[in-house]
């Protein structure tokens, strides 16, 4: 009878989110390569947003690298109303790092034309790829979180409409560039403050709201396949 394997709690790193947190598992290289999924709704001014990170161990080490963020529909659903417009795109861009999908979405503060949501779409895409270019994966999902993305997007598309509503609802890392990553420090997000080492009520919320899974491989397919999927998802 084969032993049975006791399983214990194993801490995982989290930079993205300032913070670290716990998983069990019956030794730590179990869980290289899963994902770990968490609500951060709580810790964004009630923005609903998902984030999954996958999870790499190293030195007996492990650690979680943010792989897609989204906006959760129930959000954008309630900033929707009468009276407005919203444009929303869906493309492929790179990083320094890699291959991305990213979907912006905007929200006119009244009803305009088909040429002025037909302008916004052009400008906002022209500008988040120059933007993405100049970033690497970790900052780009920082500035998304932070809100030190949207911001500027904003600003620049106010000269052709004033927005209600300027966010990112889907960026999601695709296939690497192959390019050695940048260390880089980076200031916190907003939320960190909640995560007080002291206590362990953020911690046991972050527990809560963490849902790690197994990361199947890839069915092999070509690029505009899987471009075309994500719009269909959008």
């Amino acid at each position: 009878m084969a032993k049975e394997i006791k399983k214990k709690f194993f801490e995982i790193d989290a930079p993205l989110l300032n913070d670290k947190m716990e998983s069990l598992a019956g030794s730590i290289e179990e869980l290289h390569n899963k994902t770990l999924k968490m609500d951060l709704t709580r810790h964004l001014k009630g923005k609903s947003v998902d984030l999954v990170m996958s999870i790499a161990v190293k030195d007996g080490k492990a650690e979680a690298s943010p792989k897609k963020l989204t906006l959760l529909p129930s959000f954008i659903k309630h900033m929707l109303h009468a009276g407005i417009d919203y444009v929303e795109d869906s493309f492929p861009a790179e990083t320094k790092e890699s291959k991305v999908v990213i979907k912006p979405f905007l929200v006119t503060r009244k009803k305009v034309s088909r040429a002025v949501r037909r302008t916004l779409r052009n400008s906002a895409k022209n500008w988040i790829i120059d933007y993405l270019k100049t970033k690497t994966d970790f900052e780009i999902f920082h500035d998304i979180l932070s809100g030190q993305m949207q911001k500027p997007l904003s600003l620049r598309l106010k000269k052709i409409y004033p927005l209600a509503i300027c966010e990112i609802r889907i960026f999601e890392l695709k296939n690497s560039l192959g390019v050695k990553k940048e260390e880089k420090v980076i200031g916190e997000i907003e939320f960190k403050s909640e995560s007080n080492p002291e206590t362990n009520e953020v911690k046991q919320e972050l527990t809560e709201n963490i849902e790690i899974t197994e990361e199947k491989p890839k069915k092999k397919s070509s690029k505009k396949k899987e471009v075309k999927a994500e719009e269909a998802k959008g």
